[in-house]
C-alpha cells in the first residue's frame, strides 16, 4: 500500500514585496511582472522589442530580467536556432497585470501577465514587426498601444485575414478613453 507524502513547496508564498521592488515613484507594495531575456550566442535570443522596464537585472552574462509596473505592456521576441537556421520564431505582446487580475502563466513571466498577441513563425512575427514599425513611423511608441489593437492583429493572425493598420485616430480616441476612465 503506497503512502501519501506530504506536499511541501521549495519556494513559500509570500506577500512581502522583494527588496528590488521598492523602487522610486512606486509604492512599496507594487509588485512588478519579471520578464526573463537570455541570449545564447547561434542558439537563443529571447529579447524586448518594446516596452519600458523600471529596472533591469543581469544575471549573468546570457541571462537578465525586465522589470515592468500593472498596466505596463511589452514586446518578447523568442528566436531560437540550430544547425540549419532559425528554428522557432516567437512574439509575444504581454500586459503587466495587479494581483487581482486575471493573467495567463507565461514560461519566463513570473507571476504572468495578460496576453495581447501571440505570434508563432517567420511569417506572423515579420507581419507583426512590420506593424510595430509603422507604429513607430507614426511617432507613437508601441508600449502606449491600445491593447484592444493588439488583440485584434491577434484574432486577425489566426483567422489569415489582412492586418489593419493603427492610425493616429485610433490612438487619440485611446488616449482621451485612458483619460475618462
Amino acid at each position: 500500500m503506497a503512502t501519501s507524502l506530504p506536499m511541501t513547496s521549495a519556494v513559500q508564498p509570500t506577500n512581502q514585496p522583494l527588496p528590488f521592488h521598492a523602487l522610486p515613484g512606486l509604492p512599496a507594495t507594487t509588485r512588478l511582472t519579471r520578464v526573463s531575456l537570455a541570449f545564447i550566442e547561434r542558439r537563443l535570443n529571447l529579447y524586448l522589442r518594446f516596452g519600458h522596464p523600471v529596472q533591469r537585472l543581469r544575471q549573468d552574462r546570457w541571462r537578465d530580467c525586465a522589470f515592468f509596473p500593472p498596466g505596463a505592456r511589452l514586446a518578447r521576441v523568442r528566436c531560437e536556432t540550430g544547425e540549419g537556421g532559425a528554428v522557432r520564431l516567437q512574439l509575444l505582446v504581454l500586459q503587466a497585470c495587479r494581483r487581482t487580475e486575471n493573467m495567463q502563466r507565461i514560461p519566463g513571466v513570473e507571476p504572468g501577465a495578460a496576453l495581447l498577441l501571440h505570434a508563432e513563425g517567420q511569417r506572423q512575427v515579420h507581419a507583426v514587426l512590420s506593424q510595430v514599425d509603422a507604429v513607430e513611423t507614426l511617432g507613437i511608441d508601441p508600449a502606449d498601444v491600445s491593447p484592444a489593437y493588439w488583440r485584434t492583429l491577434h484574432r486577425r493572425l489566426d483567422t489569415g485575414m489582412a492586418l489593419p493598420a493603427y492610425t493616429t485616430g485610433q490612438h487619440a480616441a485611446w488616449l482621451v478613453g485612458r483619460v475618462l476612465s
